[in-house]
């Protein structure tokens, strides 16, 4: 389907990037294509909601991001609320998300536009809340010192149902993480925590992790978390540094909610969403946290090898082991047919035999 309109977020820290973003703007004038910088602000002005800048763009339906995974998290947050498209355009550096390299630009935007590319689905997350999220006053300026202003409260959803025990729907797309975490560094965050609407345990820890399968690559496997296919629906909790016996990641179903109570005794707890500070939590509060029926939009220009971006990202080459074999060969014998017990399998794409 051509493209109709364009929305570009740029990492301006970085030349390439500022370099690439005007080949963009031109490819977009030649094909007659609306081209708008989203999620662009200055030290002083306020960030918008991701629905406040979907519009200011005019409804792109393809965002395209330059910079790395962080780059393109802000872009998601925008194209997840209408249903767009991702580009991710990288600067040189392995992602997870990014797919193409700043070289390769015009042509990833030439084979989206005239029907070359694939969408990649990502599962994504929303969340409920006992009330609508606030940044109390001179907390934001402590916890971002050295950053940029950053993005208001989730924004209430209009099927809220304030006041009958479901709390307030949150205009909330994570594509990553949810995280409850501490706020003072010399106390833990007392919370109890719900899966399927039932009490699994109560934690005394640094933070507690909410994470989708693409998030389990982020902060989640930094905690000690499982690494899960992006293909499949999942929902992960992971704690991080609890002071209990049973610190396990618990990998749920994907219609399994997770609802994470702000117990009494505990000081305030931060609720962040992509990386991103959203709101604070006094006791009593609480979040639910759970599958949305949102879904992300990956452009993908070709057939994904997640477990060689992983195997890259992690250098897991640099084993002694792998270096006495040399460069890895596919498992299958991909030159030949795929056998009919094997056929409903994900495998990598077939080998030129010339």
């Amino acid at each position: 389907m051509p493209v109709r309109r364009l929305g570009l977020v740029v990492h301006e820290g970085r030349p390439l990037a500022v370099r690439t973003a005007a080949t963009v703007r031109a490819w977009a004038d030649r094909h007659g294509i609306g081209c708008t910088d989203i999620d662009v602000w200055k030290s002083h002005e306020e960030r918008r909601g991701g629905m406040d800048e979907l519009h200011h763009a005019g409804d792109p339906d393809l965002v395209v991001t330059l910079g790395g995974d962080g780059t393109f998290l802000r872009g998601a947050r925008i194209a997840a609320k209408n249903n767009a498209s991702v580009l991710g355009v990288d600067l040189g550096k392995v992602g997870f998300l990014t797919e193409v390299a700043c070289s390769d630009v015009e042509t990833a935007l030439e084979a989206v536009h005239h029907g070359g590319a694939t969408i990649e689905e990502r599962m994504t997350l929303t969340m409920r809340a006992s009330r609508p999220l606030e940044i109390p006053s001179g907390i934001e300026s402590l916890l971002r010192y050295g950053h940029g202003p950053s993005l208001p409260p989730p924004a209430v959803r209009p099927e809220s149902t304030e006041g009958d025990g479901w709390g307030v729907a949150l205009d909330v797309t994570a594509l990553n993480d949810v995280v409850l975490e501490k706020l003072a560094r010399d106390h833990q965050v007392a919370l109890g925590v719900y899966l399927a609407g039932r009490l699994l345990a109560s934690y005394s820890a640094d933070a507690v992790i909410v994470a989708t399968p693409t998030g389990s690559t982020a902060y989640s496997f930094a905690a000690g978390g499982p690494i899960l296919s992006p293909n499949m629906e999942a929902v992960v909790f992971t704690p991080v540094a609890p002071h209990m016996t049973f610190n396990r990641t618990v990998v749920a179903a994907p219609d399994e909610p997770v609802a994470v109570r702000v117990l009494p005794h505990s000081g305030q707890a931060a609720v962040s969403i992509d990386g991103q500070l959203r709101g604070v939590l006094d006791p009593g509060d609480w979040i639910g946290v759970y599958g949305s029926p949102r879904r992300l939009r990956l452009v993908r220009l070709g057939p994904t090898d997640f477990y060689g971006r992983l195997r890259d990202r992690f250098r897991l080459t640099d084993a002694p082991a792998t270096a006495l074999d040399g460069q890895s060969e596919t498992f299958w014998r991909t030159t030949s047919p795929v056998p009919p017990d094997l056929a409903h399998l994900r495998l990598p794409p077939p080998v030129d035999a010339g």
